[in-house]
């Protein structure tokens, strides 16, 4: 039976980002609140999901690193024992030309074959004198390749590689988004790195990460959505949002429920949003997003994990010898991802598709999950992806042809990534704040459309910023200087914070 709400600030969505603003919410304990969201199971493009075999695969290739204390805070809160998570070093490599190329490639062309190493020292040395003279910066990703890394690496691994991962060519996409996300090679360490053939260290924000030991990376989601009141949430099918009424402050659900708001905080895809708004402009200013969407596809294998695969994390693509530009070892993250080894089931196919007796029989088992990108530059075939991915793990090496698949997973993401793309800013300068004075704010992976801040840590942080910006004005760092929250650890924010602390002492002491 429909009813009329009301509150004061309403979040859309129960992904990352919504979770994010329910928490501070919850935590400044001013504002009435609520939060909505269409799916029963928190986590949005966090989540995980279960095949009937018993083989959980995240929505994509998700790992907990933090840049924010406040975030640290909320998940150890929702996942307090040791025993609920493992942590692991990223072991990482690109496969090119049949050999295991340590990550970042640019950094190890020690392990190239020679002829591969004189051309791309010489690419190296031509960009760092054409960086020396050069008064322009690159107008695009492509042109910050060339000169970052040179001719030769651009043309062996970051096109093939970006257009494989964005489905859509480099040169269309800007380079502003970069940040600490491609390592820039240092000339002097890669030379006696090839000289002494030896390979880089690790590098990067997330060369150590979490993984939660059940249930996936979906499972973080459960667990800090547990955190917040059942009164306060509202899923499902009773969260189903239809239409959004911003003249009106007023959102209909799809049981005919509406609810009245002062401030909106939506974390659905800013297209959609402005859809079931009907806001002619801002459907206008949002033609000028681009996405690509996710193919998530996922292999259970009967057998010991092989000596070959052993503890390598996830795997880049760059070659046509394979659709997928990402493979994650997803059975090494942790041993509750797959079936208990007793377990009996049944071989669907053996990899090079042959069919077997079909008997049931026990473990071991582990997995692959693969990522492979879609768009109008890209076009995917959902009909035969599954055997082109299966044929492209022979391909790699990563399966042998005679290997017993006994699961296969398989589901597309209409928006799986928020492209940079050159036209983006532009879009956003004017369609964030075109929301904004409707007291829409937008956030979120696609809901603020900014790839560089559109990790798990950052958009539950785009949560709480808009929550405190929302109520008390402060400043969104996370939506509006990406590189500052990027280029530091952000410990502001506590979940406990002195204030409280103190205050709870202080009862403490009374009683």
């Amino acid at each position: 039976m429909s009813q009329e709400l009301s509150v004061d600030v309403l979040v859309i969505g129960a992904g990352p980002t919504g979770l994010g603003a329910a928490k501070r919410l919850n935590q400044i304990n001013g504002p009435s609140w609520l939060i909505i969201d269409s799916n029963e199971k928190p986590g949005g493009l966090a989540s995980t999901d279960v095949t009937p075999e018993g083989f959980l695969y995240d929505v994509g290739g998700h790992v907990i690193f933090s840049h924010y204390k406040y975030f640290d805070d909320c998940l150890d809160e929702a996942l307090p024992n040791e025993s609920d998570w493992y942590t692991h070093q990223r072991i990482s490599y690109v496969r090119y030309k049949g050999l295991w190329v340590p990550y970042p490639f640019q950094n190890n062309i020690s392990i190239l074959p020679k002829e591969d190493q004189v051309a791309c020292i010489d690419a190296l040395i031509d960009a760092a004198l054409e960086a020396r003279v050069a008064n322009t910066k690159p107008q695009n990703f492509d042109e910050w390749n060339v000169r970052n890394v040179g001719t030769a690496i651009t043309d062996i691994f970051m096109r093939p590689y970006n257009f494989k991962v964005w489905a859509v060519p480099p040169s269309k996409m800007q380079c502003s988004w970069l940040g600490e996300r491609v390592a820039a090679p240092n000339l002097k360490a890669l030379v006696n790195n090839v000289i002494m053939n030896k390979v880089a260290g690790n590098w990067g924000p997330n060369a150590t990460f979490r993984f939660p030991a059940r249930d996936g990376t979906g499972g973080i989601w459960t667990a800090v959505a547990g955190t917040i009141p059942d009164s306060k949430k509202r899923f499902g099918k009773l969260g189903s949002v239809t239409k959004v009424d911003a003249a009106g402050k007023k959102v209909t659900l799809a049981d005919g429920t509406t609810i009245k708001y002062q401030k909106l905080v939506s974390t659905m895809a800013v297209d959609s949003l402005v859809e079931k708004m009907g806001d002619a402009e801002g459907v206008k200013l949002s033609k000028d997003l681009f996405y690509s969407s996710t193919n998530v596809i996922g292999v259970g294998v009967r057998g010991q994990r092989p000596e070959r695969i052993g503890d390598k994390c996830w795997l880049y693509f760059p070659e046509d010898n394979s659709p997928f530009y990402r493979a994650t070892i997803f059975s090494n993250y942790s041993p509750h991802n797959q079936p208990e080894e007793n377990v009996t089931l049944p071989t669907q196919q053996l990899a090079n598709g042959q069919k077997t007796d079909g008997a049931a029989k026990p473990g071991p088992y582990w997995s692959i999950m693969l990522e492979v990108s879609e768009s109008s530059m890209k076009p995917v075939d959902q009909k035969t992806i599954v055997a082109e991915s299966i044929q492209g793990l022979i391909n790699t090496d990563l399966l042998k042809p005679e290997d017993e698949i006994v699961s296969v997973y398989h589901r597309r993401f209409d928006h799986g990534y928020p492209t940079p793309t050159l036209e983006r800013d532009g879009a956003l300068k004017d369609l964030l704040p075109h929301l904004y004075k409707q007291d829409i704010l937008s956030r979120g992976r696609f809901g603020s459309w900014k790839y560089e801040v559109g990790n798990q840590d950052h958009s539950f942080m785009l949560g709480v910023e808009a929550v405190d910006h929302a109520v008390n004005g402060a400043v969104e760092l996370t939506l509006n200087y990406p590189d500052f929250v990027n280029g530091r650890h952000n410990t502001e924010r506590r979940l406990v914070d002195g204030a409280q602390a103190f205050r709870e002492l202080e009862l403490r002491q009374k009683s």
